[in-house]
């Protein structure tokens, strides 16, 4: 093997002894296919080497094809092009109050890697954009979480992919993994098609839309929109660009030499043996969201079938990484997608979520002693990591959405309607709770009636005085927006709870991902808990201790760090990178 200083930034490609007999060999080895996987297969590609992505499952696209697709990417190309005022000074000192907030003690990030972080995803953007990958910014009022901070922003810094025509990918589209929503619309158009009662343009926007599918369908069009668009483009471009993606192949082992990992060993439909690796191994396969004996581990209390992760995140390259050294960190947190399970939702493809149930107008929150303990709006990690936290001294999971009749007459509740006909099976399964009163509705779910009643009354009086004074709802512009609150009312995201009859259903702290795992440095590298880099070893994503560290600091805080370093990896191990 070549002389290799691990604190190099300048890596080498590996020359192995000649009794190393691989039965194949590439320069660069992703395990696993999501957003950071593709961006660093296309950065490979065109330095001129050869690229291997290992999916354990039968699809492409990961858990990011499954999600809204959106990235966090400040200062990135269409808010310029916009005239915003945005900078990486600006994200940056947001950033580092977000860790002032949490205490500053995550082993994932530091000051050297949120910068690089902020430098290098408007690079990413711009490089996939010149790969011919269609991005846009996001929705135009998308904050970030914690706006009111220094440097925090009240309008948008994400990026998202345009919607995608499945049929460009010909047969390869069965190896898509499918999305959420199939329709040829922005998911911050659909975000305001969710409040069609209160939105005076919903119904002229949904009649665009089902002309927009006739018109598609008669042209043999058939869209993806939010995540599935974003991976189905990266998709697309990694096909074109010659790399080989490889399905139903389960890495079980890095494999090292002389400390340095050289290759991995491979179980799968298309053989299985071991693959070298000449410029090294990105791992980015997920997190552990659907291994319960990990999850009892590290987050007690939360439940694999709460997860919307696809079946393959089990956590084996975190068993992995540990085995040869990787320090892993941050394991007890998880991007929270708090949900609302009505009878015959249980198998859906995604559950139904109560991040809108509870932060729009007319609804609380409360555990089970009839007590509000958060702000019911802004962001969805926070709220799950709350309701947890509260369960550890008062029962709070599940918890209980209180609404009235106000509520019930403009928004739905687990996707569907209830003012004029309640679903078959809710108020029977035990799931939907009714009551005349606020008392009425206490006894039917087990909790004090004086207790919940004073809770609803000063809710009431917090609504009158225009102020939350216990948890500050509806003071942060990301409590309005469209995916939480209701911008089309006079009051985004506070209502009276006043009008019966009244209304409860259980919420429970669910997940989209886990957000702890190998800490990496800078250049994406994985170190060691002595600081030192295990050579040859890289890794983005949720497989990784994130650079927000123990907080999210706003819509696309995970997309977005995991196709920015998967940038970053690449650059760094095909010897691109020439910073100090």
């Amino acid at each position: 093997m070549a002389d290799f200083d691990e604190s190099s930034d300048r890596p080498e490609s590996v020359d192995w002894p000649e009794s190393f007999d691989w039965p194949e060999s590439f320069d660069w080895i992703v395990v696993g296919s999501g957003a950071g996987s593709f961006a660093s297969a296309l950065v490979m590609r065109e330095a001129g080497y050869s690229v291997l992505i290992l999916e354990k499952t039968g699809f492409a696209g990961g858990t990011t094809a499954k999600s809204g697709g959106v990235m966090w990417i400040p200062a990135n190309p269409f808010m310029l092009a916009d005239g915003e005022d945005d900078s990486i000074e600006k994200a940056e000192a947001y950033l580092d109050a977000l860790q002032e907030l949490d205490g500053g003690t995550a082993p994932g990030t530091s000051k050297a890697k949120r910068r690089a972080y902020l430098e290098n995803g408007p690079r990413a953007v711009q490089f996939l954009l010149e790969q011919g990958i269609k991005l846009r910014r996001g929705h135009d009022f998308w904050p970030d979480y914690y706006d009111e901070l220094p440097g925090g922003c009240k309008t948008s810094r994400t990026v998202v992919a345009e919607p995608f025509n499945l049929k460009e990918l010909g047969p390869m589209r069965k190896r898509l993994r499918k999305g959420f929503a199939e329709f040829n619309i922005l998911l911050s158009d659909a975000s305001k098609l969710g409040h069609i009662r209160t939105n005076p343009d919903a119904k002229k926007m949904l009649l665009r839309i089902a002309l927009r599918t006739v018109r598609d369908r008669l042209l043999g069009r058939r869209f993806t929109t939010a995540g599935a668009a974003l991976q189905g483009r990266m998709f697309k471009a990694a096909l074109a660009a010659g790399i080989d993606i490889r399905f139903d192949s389960a890495v079980t082992e890095l494999v090292q030499h002389e400390g340095r990992v050289t290759g991995v060993t491979v179980e799968g439909a298309q053989g299985s043996g071991r693959i070298g690796a000449r410029r090294g191994v990105l791992v980015n396969a997920g997190g552990f969201a659907k291994d319960q004996a990990m999850r009892d581990r590290y987050m007690p209390g939360t439940r694999a079938e709460w997860s919307q992760v696809p079946e393959g995140d089990t956590g084996d390259l975190h068993r992995e990484m540990a085995r040869i050294g990787a320090q892993m960190a941050q394991m007890d947190q998880m991007v929270g997608y708090q949900a609302t399970i009505a009878p015959g939702t249980e198998g859906n493809y995604v559950l139904p979520g109560a991040q809108s149930l509870t932060g729009k107008p007319h609804a609380i929150l409360v555990d089970q002693s009839g007590v509000r303990f958060m702000n019911e709006g802004g962001s969805y990690e926070l709220y799950c990591e709350t309701m947890l936290r509260r369960n550890r001294t008062v029962p709070a999971v599940p918890s209980w959405a209180i609404l009235d009749r106000q509520y019930v007459e403009k928004y739905k509740v687990a996707d569907k309607f209830i003012d004029k006909k309640i679903p078959d099976g809710w108020v029977e399964a035990g799931y939907l709770h009714m009551g005349d009163s606020i008392e009425g509705l206490a006894d039917s779910i087990g909790i004090d009636p004086k207790a919940l009643a004073a809770t609803v009354e000063r809710w009431n009086g917090f609504v009158r005085a225009g102020k939350d004074a216990d948890f500050a709802r509806g003071e942060r512009a990301y409590d309005g927006c469209a995916f939480v609150g209701d911008p089309y009312s006079d009051e985004p995201s506070r209502g009276t709870i006043e009008k019966g009859p009244f209304y409860a259903v259980p919420v429970i702290p669910g997940d989209v991902s886990t957000y702890g795992g190998a800490v990496t440095d800078e250049k994406a590298r994985v170190l060691r808990a002595d600081g030192s880099v295990i050579g040859g070893l890289y890794a983005t994503g949720t497989s990784t201790a994130s650079v927000m560290g123990n907080v999210y600091a706003g819509a696309g805080a995970s997309i977005g760090p995991s196709l920015t370093f998967g940038y970053i990896a690449a650059r760094h191990a095909a010897g691109l990178d020439n910073s100090a």
